[in-house]
């Protein structure tokens, strides 16, 4: 199942090299493709994906693109804080389902952090609360915090208040709602949200299969929305996997969201 979803989000691009497969689950398949902007589908597919032949429940970390050790020169040093007086950094992974993103930080970050994962399905949050309870990560500083919390990543002002986040990471939440049949407004509303809550000195980092060339004019539209745009949008690339070329999209907020 694992070598079918890292191919879904380019799936419509490549669907010729994955017919065999896809066949072999594709009532599940056919729904995610369709779907990917609905709750019912990711508790599904978590359901699903992490059920064992016995019934119970056994959680895979499950990753879009690549796992945290390709992304965290990206993240991690953008946690260090300006002072040994500033206050721990508050960091969101976004769509965070079963990922590894999120407990990485947490284990990584030399400097204190509060990192929160977010999820639209109930039941990938469960699997990572299950799994922090059995066998917890440690964090890289005493003062760190981890939370797993079920939310609607497009009504993120209601959970988090304006200005108040310090990094958001979205690791192909963007590129799975962009690609499904009703997903592209509430894309814009996830990344509107995001720069909302974000602090003036803050970054959201969009990891992303698409071109900068279309994704840049997609961000400039969306963040548009807001009256203001975004203070910039830097692009580096994080590197090539079966022939499919990734990137870090580095977005600021503008200084009065």
């Amino acid at each position: 199942m694992a070598v079918i979803m890292k191919a879904l989000l380019s799936l419509r691009r490549h669907a010729f090299h994955y017919k065999p497969v896809l066949r072999r689950h594709s009532s599940l398949i056919t729904d995610l493709i369709e779907n990917m902007d609905k709750k019912e589908t990711w508790d599904r597919f978590y359901q699903e994906n992490n059920s064992t032949k016995d019934g119970s429940q056994n959680l895979r970390n499950f990753e879009w693109f690549f796992s945290f050790d390709a992304v965290q020169s990206f993240i991690l040093p953008l946690l260090q804080p300006q002072s040994s007086h500033e206050a721990p950094k508050n960091a969101l992974d976004v769509g965070c389902g079963t990922s590894a993103v999120g407990p990485g930080i947490y284990r990584h970050s030399p400097w204190p952090v509060r990192v929160t994962c977010a999820d639209i399905s109930a039941v990938a949050i469960r699997l990572m609360q299950e799994q922090q309870q059995s066998r917890p990560v440690q964090p890289g500083n005493t003062s760190s915090s981890l939370l797993f919390l079920e939310l609607d990543c497009s009504q993120l002002l209601q959970q988090f208040g304006c200005c108040s986040l310090d990094l958001i990471v979205d690791k192909g939440t963007t590129d799975a709602l962009l690609r499904s049949k009703e997903g592209p407004a509430k894309a814009g509303q996830v990344l509107q949200q995001c720069l909302r809550v974000l602090r003036p000195s803050g970054a959201l980092l969009q990891f992303s299969d698409e071109d900068p060339d279309a994704r840049l004019l997609w961000l400039e539209k969306e963040s548009g929305a807001l009256g203001g745009g975004t203070t910039g949008v830097k692009v580096q690339e994080v590197g090539t996997l079966r022939g499919i070329s990734y990137y870090c999209y580095t977005i600021s907020p503008t200084s009065s969201p």
